[in-house]
């Protein structure tokens, strides 16, 4: 077969690099890629949001099956175009991604279907929301109703930080038109979360669940990033509480979307938090996660090519998804300064001297003109070792992450460390 995986980060990085293990591979082709995914496919220069370009190339190249690996092409319905070409496509549809989207759809969803979730008010005008802040209870969340880069939720401690999260979204207009809408919601208490699954829109099959590291520094200090680690499987949410999410949350979700005209077919990312009264949702997503995919995939054994198949031909519940019971920690290597301005262009150096069970999966990466694998982006590298327990693991990661570096790089030191604690 010929493959196509669509995006330039770590996680189609990730993704390429199990997809290139399948003996069911032919050709495997990234649009755009980076220099890490050039290693394991052919880079096309395509960008994502080039999304007639991107289906040309899948004809001309005649693709079997193509991922989509970030949400922007999904909200600009890369999915329903593929389809009207009758090109086989691992990804939901514009309507049924709204459920990442629209974070006020989301929420009018799983209030409709009494799927576990915050407690919540949607604005549009400044003054009704002010109103509504200055009469509530804090810790307080204020989040755009659109896409923000992974930015437009704030957790607020006082009321003047949400009075100021308001007056940022809905006059300042920080988010644009993402911050149309603002939802201002209950802040709800536990440790978070990340449980994926597939589904062809009737079967759903939870992966391995994950923990991802927002926050830039050890110990959840400084500004939110777009994730500087993970780690899988954390030990507080077992199979039990697995099987107790895709229960009350996963599939009513899928069947949700079904039963409002929107039939989800993809891999379906909820964002959990597990609250005295049992997982509720913070968030849904309608891709795989970054950069928890870069720890759930060194765990799973069965093929991807064949999972991603069943997904896209609707039977999905006649295969098994195997994993591996190893752990797997994957640390984030960013450019010095992010998530705030950096510069780029700094030789990468160390690559090849990562043990054979540590990965390096590259995110801001190109080759310069001098053929050197070079710093381009906030995000890097993510370093993932595997091993037997935790403990293994991190020491794996930890002893080699100082041996890749770059000009000015940091990485937190902490991933899975509360595993241990």
């Amino acid at each position: 077969m010929n493959i196509f995986v669509i995006g330039s980060g770590g996680r189609e990085h990730a993704l390429a690099w199990k997809l290139a293990q399948s003996p069911k591979v032919k050709k495997l082709f990234v649009a755009p890629g980076n220099a890490g995914t050039a290693a394991v496919a052919t880079n096309l220069p395509i960008a994502v949001s080039d999304l007639p370009g991107l289906a040309d190339a899948a004809q001309r190249l005649a693709i079997d099956l193509t991922v989509v690996g970030p949400e922007a092409p999904l909200a600009e319905g890369i999915a329903d175009l593929f389809r009207a070409r009758g090109l086989a496509i691992f990804g939901p549809t514009k309507a049924a991604a709204e459920i990442e989207t629209s974070k006020v759809f989301a929420k009018d969803l799983m209030f409709k279907y009494a799927i576990p979730c915050a407690r919540s008010r949607t604005f549009t005008t400044l003054a009704d929301a002010l109103d509504y802040v200055k009469g509530h209870a804090v810790p307080i969340v204020v989040k755009a109703d659109g896409l923000a880069a992974g930015k437009g939720a704030i957790v607020c401690q006082t009321r003047e930080q949400a009075l100021q999260a308001v007056h940022d979204m809905l006059s300042n207009r920080v988010f644009g038109p993402a911050g149309d809408r603002v939802l201002v919601e209950e802040c709800l208490s536990g440790p978070e979360v990340s449980l994926l699954a597939f589904t062809d829109g009737r079967t759903v099959v939870p992966l391995v669940p994950a923990c991802d590291y927002k926050r830039v520094g050890d110990g959840d200090q400084g500004p939110n990033t777009g994730g500087m680690g993970s780690y899988s499987p954390p030990g507080f949410f077992g199979p039990e509480l697995v099987h107790r999410a895709r229960e009350t949350i996963l599939e009513p979700a899928v069947q949700a979307l079904a039963r409002e005209g929107r039939p989800y077919s993809g891999v379906l990312y909820a964002g959990l938090m597990l609250t005295r009264d049992g997982p509720k949702v913070l968030e849904f997503n309608a891709r795989f996660g970054d950069p928890e995919t870069q720890a759930i995939l060194p765990r799973l054994k069965s093929d991807l090519v064949e999972v991603l198949l069943a997904v896209v031909q609707g039977r999905l519940g006649d295969i098994k998804v195997e994993w591996s019971e190893d752990a797997c920690v994957a640390t984030v290597l960013s450019s010095a300064g992010y998530p705030g301005s950096y510069q780029t262009g700094f030789p990468i150096v160390g690559l090849d001297t990562v043990d054979r069970d540590v990965q390096v999966f590259h995110a801001g990466t190109a080759r310069n003109e001098r053929g050197e694998v070079v710093t381009a982006g906030g995000r890097v590298l993510a370093v993932a070792a595997t091993g037997a327990d935790m403990v293994q693991a991190r020491q794996r990661l930890y002893a080699n992450v100082p041996r890749v570096h770059f000009q000015g790089y940091h990485y937190r030191r902490d991933i899975a460390l509360r595993e241990l604690l």
